[in-house]
């Protein structure tokens, strides 16, 4: 039952693939240098210009549930601007596999949301430079997941604010009066739903795979109150993984899991579970909670006719005395360093239509990138939570967090094999999750070593 650990491979290996065709798309890059060049950045571009430009583009989209109705609705409001520009959506089911594999072959199209298996320093080699960090950071936040060496490669398409979507109907059926704030009180208030209700009081998501990344992102800030942390006490700190003992800290997201599956509190059987299907059953109350990022939150409430039980709350760890979250960015909007001027600075026009005049990221249930922004509505329960955004790495550490990641074969925030190994080993019993976390403290050592990171 390790499909977790496979998992992980696949991705180190697919990142491996990337990496090897370095030299091919560095020499079509010679080749189309001066093509290329489009000449201007994200930054100074301005809608309302350029209003004659005709291009063809591609966009490659994990959305596949929006492709023909949404995104088809965009591109006709978008085309009252700027009639000459055609926009083609297609959609990867598979995407975070399948789009690494397509820009292995530099002809995937023009504009494709970023997948995480590209390494910092890889960027330039797939992607044009939108402007630098100090320029754009005027405007726009969360920028530092692609940019390197001060120039930023991917522009977020909106920030997801992280925490638990739950049905809260369930959870007063079940006699839950208050939010859960600490992993005690959430696993509490999961067996007050296994006792009082049908429901499944956490439903995994296990057998999606891609789902179970939503636990890594809640490791760093949501579970140690410091926006630095994925840097400065993850990839750079001695022992990550190890028990705090005070219920915060990675460990503590993840023994949150452990226990949950431990105690019977999710699904029967993980490997069956249904991804398309769980979102209408918490719409119904057939399942209390899941674990994932605001972006869920739309989905689950257009699910079914409950809507309006459909809720979201913080991540129940709080680091002396208060919650926090992390703001972090959602798939990254990408142009084609191989396009045509044309069509790069088309696809930069409809990019920055999209985060400025669209409405797509309040819409998907994420944040805006806009600085100064507002909360929207349904995240209102975040009001007195701590929020904490990215925080940029130093210059000449841009590379650690990937070579850590991709070293240990652990796959944080790509395929999400250490949830997924949470999951098997609670089932099976062995090993312990101190254990676990024992051997993911091992490798990451190891793998800081190898690069140079010493405590």
């Amino acid at each position: 039952m390790r499909q977790g650990y496979g998992k992980q491979f696949l991705a180190v290996v697919l990142a491996g693939t990337l990496t090897a065709t370095l030299a091919a798309c560095n020499k079509k890059e010679e080749v189309k240098a001066e093509k290329t060049d489009v000449g201007v950045t994200f930054d100074q571009i301005k809608l309302g210009e350029h209003t004659d430009l005709k291009a063809n583009l591609k966009f490659l989209t994990h959305k596949t549930d929006i492709v023909d109705t949404t995104f088809k609705d965009y591109v006709s409001e978008f085309q009252k601007m700027y009639p000459n520009i055609n926009i083609e959506y297609e959609g990867i089911t598979n995407y975070a596999n399948d789009i690494t594999t397509r820009l292995t072959t530099g002809d995937w199209g023009d504009i494709c949301m970023i997948p995480t298996t590209v390494d910092k320093n890889e960027l330039k080699n797939y992607f044009i430079n939108l402007g630098a960090m100090d320029e754009l950071s005027k405007e726009y936040t969360m920028l530092s997941n692609y940019s390197y060496d001060d120039k930023v490669y991917g522009i977020p398409s909106m920030g997801n604010i992280q925490g638990i979507v739950y049905n809260k109907a369930v959870f007063e059926k079940a006699g839950v009066k208050e939010i859960p704030k600490t992993p005690e009180e959430f696993l509490s208030a999961l067996q007050k739903i296994k006792d009082n209700t049908d429901a499944i009081p956490l439903y995994t998501n296990f057998a999606a795979g891609w789902t179970m990344t939503a636990w890594d992102a809640y490791i760093d800030a949501c579970a140690t109150g410091q926006a630095d942390f994925a840097q400065e006490g993850r990839v750079k700190g001695k022992n990550p993984f190890a028990d705090r003992g005070d219920q915060t800290g990675p460990y503590a997201v993840y023994n949150l899991l452990y226990e949950a599956v431990s105690k019977g509190l999710t699904e029967e059987d993980p490997t069956t579970t249904d991804w398309e299907g769980s979102k209408a059953r918490l719409n119904k109350g057939e399942i209390a909670s899941m674990a994932l990022g605001s972006w869920s939150i739309v989905q689950m409430k257009d699910a079914a006719e409950n809507g309006d039980d459909v809720a979201y709350m913080p991540f129940p760890i709080t680091v002396n005395g208060k919650q926090y979250t992390s703001v972090s960015a959602d798939y990254n909007y990408g142009v084609n360093c191989n396009s045509s001027a044309d069509n790069q600075l088309a696809a930069m026009l409809y990019i920055k239509w999209l985060i400025d005049k669209s409405g797509f990221d309040v819409n998907q249930g994420g944040v805006s990138i806009k600085v100064n922004s507002e909360m929207p509505e349904f995240l209102k329960a975040f009001d007195k939570v701590g929020l904490l955004y990215d925080v940029p790495v130093l210059k000449g550490e841009e590379t650690w967090g990937n070579d850590v990641n991709n070293e240990s074969e652990l796959g944080i925030n790509v395929s999400g094999g250490m949830a997924k190994s949470v999951v098997e080993a609670a089932i099976e019993g062995q090993p312990s999750m101190k254990e676990l976390a024992d051997q993911w403290n091992e490798k990451w050592t190891a793998a800081q070593e190898k690069i140079g990171i010493t405590h």
